[in-house]
């Protein structure tokens, strides 16, 4: 079958009205961002990591995230709440911080039995505090556990090419990989020139839409 094109332009015209675009396009380009799924995880000050793991230790890089300059670390921890139960191997990220910070999920945080703020990354004051064990030590935060709140990393060309700012409040559509399909709202743009295209979400946010790394979704303004 041949397109005349008045057919190929209708095709395009639904297809920018339906948010689509071709399979396998960048995402800036196609309109899309894709996601990343956020497990558990703990940010620690160099004077917390000594505690917990000796004194004059370095955290060891394992794997880099999709952010530069970001990395998971091999070392893992557990963390306690006021329940007395455990939750073990939650991998340290780094690079070392100002603040130690821990990030999980509200599902995590039934089993702690504390209370975390949805909070923007590095906003602790006066969120919940948990107990880190280490294999040299302990450290009980009284602040710095938090539910990370659904953000969008992006450059600064990003943004301009969305139309946002860093701190703005948006819409999003899940419109690729997702078993239920879901708009989530109130989602912060993280604007910044070292930062790459992604969406974050927690395990529990994924679960509930049924998606992963690599599904994509779309940016709505309000």
């Amino acid at each position: 079958m041949q397109y005349s094109s008045e057919m190929i332009a209708d095709i395009v015209a639904r297809v920018i009205r339906e948010g689509g675009a071709p399979a396998g396009a960048p995402a800036a380009a196609d309109g899309l961002v894709p996601v990343g799924v956020s497990a558990r995880h703990i940010h620690l000050t160099q004077a917390d990591v000594e505690t917990l793991f000796g004194k004059g230790y370095q955290l060891t890089p394992f794997k880099d995230l999709s952010q530069p300059g970001q990395y998971a670390c091999k070392e893992q921890l557990t963390l306690v709440g006021p329940s007395m139960r455990a939750i073990e191997k939650v991998r340290v990220l780094g690079p070392v911080r100002k603040s130690t910070q821990v990030e999980i999920s509200r599902t995590d945080s039934f089993v702690l039995k504390v209370k975390p703020p949805v909070r923007e990354s590095g906003d602790i004051a006066g969120s919940a505090g948990v107990t880190i064990i280490g294999p040299k030590g302990i450290v009980t935060i009284s602040e710095g556990c938090i539910i990370a709140n659904r953000h969008i990393h992006m450059s600064l060309d990003d943004a301009r090419r969305f139309n946002v700012k860093d701190g703005e409040y948006v819409d999003v559509e899940i419109i690729d990989g997702a078993e239920r399909p879901s708009t989530f709202h109130g989602v912060q743009v993280r604007a910044n020139e070292a930062f790459a295209l992604e969406m974050h979400i927690d395990t529990d946010d994924a679960n509930a839409a049924g998606i992963g790394n690599g599904a994509k979704v779309k940016l709505i303004k309000k």
